[in-house]
């Protein structure tokens, strides 16, 4: 009897430090919808590539629309995937990719089941209901909500989020517990607090999170700090074992 491949799951989040692109997207830009030298854009994602030892066909790129669409991955794709939010996959040596700069980039996995997510959620996702329909797309293909593991990268946090008092009641009214208040003690909006509630209410098993907050860490790109300006990138994949 042959006992199934051990996989091991990988993720990575960028800085702006220690790729190609020249000011305002200075340096490390991943972001090929911002204004940026295309050359530069495509140098970027192949060192990304070579630093997380794939080939940069393995990586897979969004064209993210603030929706709630998810897509399942069975291979690469020649171009980022169309009016998507979301990438769901059980493929090994696949990288799925999320630009952000300053929404939230969730990596989600059921490592038993080798089944991995990567979300792309702003404001406007999180609140019609992105990570339930990711949720539901990987228990699909085999994740059980209790086993996924889910980590929050950097994002704009709640004590800069700053946005009128009836756009923080909408949000609270669909994503539960992203209410707050600013260091000025203006109204604001703590998604990675919101989504970490709907997660944990969901019934998955972990959630972890980077704490830093993108309009605060000037390492980090942030569109509120400064437009134009580049986007950071979380990635996940699965590797053998026997390569760990």
């Amino acid at each position: 009897m042959t006992s199934a491949p051990t996989l091991t799951v990988r993720r990575v989040v960028t800085t702006r430090a220690g790729g190609f692109s020249a000011p305002p997207f200075d340096s490390f830009n991943l972001g090929d919808h911002v204004g940026d030298d295309p050359n530069a854009v495509r140098r970027n994602r192949t060192r990304l590539a070579e630093g997380i030892g794939l080939p940069p066909e393995r990586l897979v790129w969004m064209e993210q629309i603030h929706g709630r669409n998810v897509e399942i991955l069975d291979g690469p794709r020649s171009e980022p995937v169309p009016a998507t939010d979301a990438l769901v996959t059980t493929v090994p040596d696949l990288a799925l990719v999320v630009v952000t700069a300053d929404c939230v980039p969730i990596l989600l996995s059921d490592d038993e089941a080798g089944v991995l997510a990567a979300v792309h959620a702003g404001r406007i996702g999180a609140r019609i209901g992105i990570v339930p329909r990711v949720l539901e797309a990987m228990v699909s293909v085999g994740a059980r909500i209790d086993r996924i593991g889910a980590f929050l990268g950097p994002a704009a946090s709640g004590r800069q989020y700053e946005v009128p008092a009836a756009m923080r009641a909408d949000v609270e009214t669909h994503l539960p517990g992203s209410a707050t208040t600013t260091v000025r003690g203006t109204p604001a909006l703590d998604l990675r607090a919101g989504i970490r509630r709907q997660l944990t209410e969901a019934g998955v098993g972990a959630v972890a999170e980077d704490p830093r907050c993108t309009i605060e860490d000037r390492t980090l790109f942030s569109h509120r700090r400064g437009a134009p300006t580049g986007r950071l990138a979380g990635a996940i994949w699965m590797e053998p074992g026997d390569r760990a």
